[in-house]
């Protein structure tokens, strides 16, 4: 292209948010986009650490940021409103001064892409007269839910939530319009219904959906899926154009476009990654792997369940234990478990790992996962039976959809205090270990996964007509 066109992508700075969002980055400057990478200081700060100071390794993408005030980023107990409203006042000067900056200097920008918690970014692009788009980052069926809920059927929601216990009542079902899934209080996102502790991040969604609204015609949404696995929830909300165009994960796990591409751009670890050399000794499809991501923080109790669980199947794992995960013992290696010694004749216990690089490993057997969807598509691309271990947020819709519409997992199910219990995961470990069918499935979401992002796949032309739909309306205006 003579005049390559120029995207601004504006992330939220939390590695769940960023690894995507650096993955859409990348595809787009693979087929011809220039792309600057707006975030705050403290992710841009991260990245230039993971990356040893250079980030600007990818032809066509380059990096901007702003302070918020927390250049440390959002820790527990700080204001949530103060917080998201210091990113809207920063964040929307430094998006006007790139706008401004790039028309100056005769190379303006085709389109504004938002990321999920920014809906201020539309409405800055709407001010220059450039078009926006928002990128969803979580499964279409979650977003499908918060539209509902904010249009029309958000009593209807609250009611289901309040009268669900820990387990399913076939009783109190929710059907939504356009998704197959017969929902209950536990399979729908924790940022809705009244005992939602952040309420701050309903109020930011609920601007977020009612922008949707405002635009004349459709609004296009990018979404981190693909065709095959949420094809009615793509086309469930007729006012608002979804697009799939996952998963957005590394290029060498996916559609081998780019072997070099081997991770997100964000992993700071640099310690020792001697998980490989383990997980390489031992047999095809026998090791559990087990991590909650870099924010859940389970409780003592519920670790030690864990631990019963794989002391009980006497197979190995490895398990990602973070220093966030017991923070009151912290100081103590691997959180301080009760039965350290005994798990480490088992299996392997790190402070964290390349999980795309370990689920693409032939030793794994299995995902002990929250749910996170980013977690949730890696397993998927990489062919991994899960166990669905939800915790808040989007996971328990995502789980729903593991253990009931690709069937490539199972779910556990707590006890009256929310624990689950030690036989209960035992449960679970020997099903997924050993059900043909589950294997099966994952291997063909694997397949349907990889032929989504190959050349000629549907989110690889999703993604090529949108583009041609952006440049066709700029030279057209």
């Amino acid at each position: 292209m003579v005049n390559p066109p120029r995207f601004l992508i504006v992330c939220y700075q939390e590695q769940g948010h960023l690894n995507p969002t650096l993955q859409l980055a990348k595809r787009l400057t693979s087929i011809g986009v220039h792309v600057t990478f707006l975030t705050s200081l403290s992710a841009y700060l991260r990245m230039a650490k993971a990356s040893n100071s250079n980030l600007n390794t990818v032809d066509g993408l380059s990096f901007s940021h702003f302070s918020d005030g927390y250049d440390d980023g959002y820790k527990p107990g700080v204001d949530g409103d103060h917080y998201f409203s210091e990113i809207r006042r920063c964040g929307s000067q430094a998006l006007s001064d790139l706008i401004i900056s790039g028309a100056n200097e005769g190379r303006p920008f085709s389109c504004v892409v938002c990321n999920i918690m920014l809906p201020w970014a539309a409405q800055v692009a709407d001010e220059f007269n450039i078009p926006s788009v928002l990128l969803w980052i979580q499964a279409a069926t979650v977003f499908d839910i918060y539209y509902y809920y904010f249009h029309g059927y958000g009593d209807m929601i609250s009611e289901i939530i309040s009268s669900t216990t820990t387990t399913d009542d076939p009783l109190n079902l929710l059907e939504l319009p356009g998704l197959p899934l017969k929902l209950t209080g536990r399979d729908l996102p924790s940022f809705i219904g009244s005992t939602n502790a952040y309420s701050f991040v309903t109020t930011v969604l609920k601007e977020l959906f009612e922008k949707l609204l405002v635009k004349e015609g459709k609004s296009i949404v990018l979404v981190n899926t693909f065709d095959a696995i949420e094809h009615e929830a793509l086309k469930a909300i007729e006012k608002v154009d979804l697009v799939g165009i996952g998963p957005l994960v590394p290029s060498a796990f996916l559609d081998r476009k780019d072997p070099s591409d081997t991770s997100f751009g964000v992993d700071l670890y640099k310690g020792s990654r001697d998980y490989n050399e383990w997980l390489n000794s031992k047999p095809k499809e026998s090791v559990i792997y087990i991590s909650f991501g870099s924010l859940i923080v389970l409780s003592k109790l519920q670790m030690e369940e864990i631990e019963s669980a794989l002391l009980g199947c006497g197979r190995p794992f490895l398990w990602v234990i973070t220093q966030k995960q017991n923070p009151e013992e912290k100081k103590e290696e691997n959180g301080g478990l009760s039965c350290k010694e005994e798990l480490e004749k088992l299996g392997k216990i790190v402070p964290w790992c390349s999980q795309v690089e370990v689920l693409s490993n032939p030793s794994l057997g299995c995902f002990v996962t929250h749910c996170g969807w980013n977690s949730t598509l890696e397993s998927l691309v990489c062919g991994v039976p899960l166990v669905a271990f939800p915790q808040w947020t989007d996971q328990g819709t995502n789980a729903k959809l593991i253990e009931d519409s690709w069937k490539n997992g199972l779910r556990v199910r707590t006890n009256k205090e929310g624990i689950v219990e030690s036989h209960e995961i035992k449960k679970c470990l020997e099903l997924v270990m050993g059900d043909e069918e589950i294997r099966m499935n994952t291997k063909k979401w694997k397949d349907l996964s990889i032929q989504a992002a190959m050349e000629g796949g549907s989110s690889d032309k999703n993604l090529k007509a949108f583009l041609e739909d952006i440049i066709q309306d700029k030279t057209t205006s």
